[in-house]
């Protein structure tokens, strides 16, 4: 692997670790030869990109936006679809194959993680890597792992931004992946068109302790592994269609299906394309995927100004310095949380009444 890979390699994004050599410096690059570079589906140059995405330096972030706003009218146009799942649920296994089925068929696929644990645990895609050997070689593919990053939000900015670099260097598909952890769901569901959650079969347990937000949101409800027993998953898809007919669906023009498939037999893959191609169709021509978008964006923008508030207001001076206090006095009942808001604000500069 070249020095201008910077720790990316050429399949997907994946990064040697162990033993490797720091890379040699290198030039950097502009603004111009960074869009032109990701246009042209330049590997090497879509790491460095989302390299500059993920960096918590500030002269990177300014680089890094620099290039996306250029990069914005060239992306927009891919399938986005999020997966979840419940633990054990074959999900590394049901990307590669899912993914694999659209190569085959002239997708172009990226696959992004949405991990906030990543900082601590190595993200679950890095994981999934030798569950994914044929994707991840695949010219047609590209995975990057989640950033290590320590907050949802911060990994879900990133994310956003990388998916982006994605459509504008011409992947027509981006799979985003979930672990599952607290808001992520949600999250996920917010920055794609579609919401895919992964079941298996017979597991009982009430829906196996998946949280009713998540079957609100969820565009379709896939049995997977059924070719270990077919009785139970048809049993299984049947109790999730009940589930699923007393929830309001998350979209007037979409009743959400539920279908069985067979990840490592490859059965049912084609079917339950069909059904994101469906949904993408029906909702584009009511107008209702177009809007859905543009109230992403903009919910987007929203959490980054509450998320760049927060930082600023934590690393303030004077509010580094009373919050100690004001946190105790809040704690011990001797100040209300509203009059704690007043002096927090106040510290920080901001005229704030109760």
């Amino acid at each position: 692997m070249s020095a201008e890979n910077k720790g990316v390699s050429d399949y997907g994004g994946f990064a040697p670790r162990a033993g490797a050599k720091a890379p040699a410096r290198r030039r950097q690059l502009s603004v111009d030869e960074y869009v032109d570079g990701v246009l042209a589906g330049d590997r090497t140059i879509m790491g460095r990109a989302i390299t500059l995405v993920e960096s918590r330096n500030a002269e990177h972030r300014k680089l890094a936006q620099q290039i996306l706003v250029k990069l914005l009218p060239h992306a927009g146009k891919a399938a986005r679809v999020g997966i979840t799942g419940v633990p054990g649920v074959g999900k590394s296994t049901f990307i590669e194959a899912m993914g694999k089925h659209l190569t085959g068929r002239d997708h172009k696929v990226a696959v992004l993680a949405v991990d906030p644990t990543s900082s601590r645990t190595g993200g679950s895609i890095l994981g999934d890597k030798t569950r994914m050997n044929e994707l991840a070689v695949d010219p047609n593919a590209f995975i990057r792992p989640s950033p290590s990053s320590g907050t949802l939000g911060g990994v879900t900015r990133t994310t956003r931004e990388t998916m982006v670099i994605v459509e504008a260097a011409g992947y027509d598909v981006v799979l985003v992946e979930t672990v599952g952890v607290g808001q992520s769901e949600t999250m996920v569901s917010e920055m794609v068109d579609f919401f895919l959650v992964l079941m298996l079969p017979g597991a009982g347990d009430e829906l196996q302790g998946i949280k009713k937000g998540v079957l609100e949101i969820a565009d379709m409800i896939a049995v997977n592994k059924a070719d270990a027993d077919e009785k139970k998953a048809r049993l299984a898809a049947r109790e999730y269609r009940t589930a699923l007919h007393i929830m309001t669906p998350a979209s007037p023009n979409w009743t959400p299906p539920v279908l069985t498939c067979s990840a490592l037999a490859g059965k049912g893959l084609a079917e339950l394309w069909e059904k994101v191609d469906e949904h993408r169709t029906k909702l584009t021509e009511s107008g209702e995927l177009p809007a859905r978008r543009r109230d992403q964006q903009l919910k987007w923008m929203w959490q980054m100004v509450r998320d760049q508030l927060m930082d600023a207001l934590v690393e303030h001076p004077e509010v580094k310095h009373q919050l100690p206090e004001i946190e105790h006095a809040v704690a011990e009942g001797g100040l209300t949380p509203a009059l704690a808001t007043q002096q927090i604000l106040q510290a920080f500069g901001v005229k704030f009444d109760v």
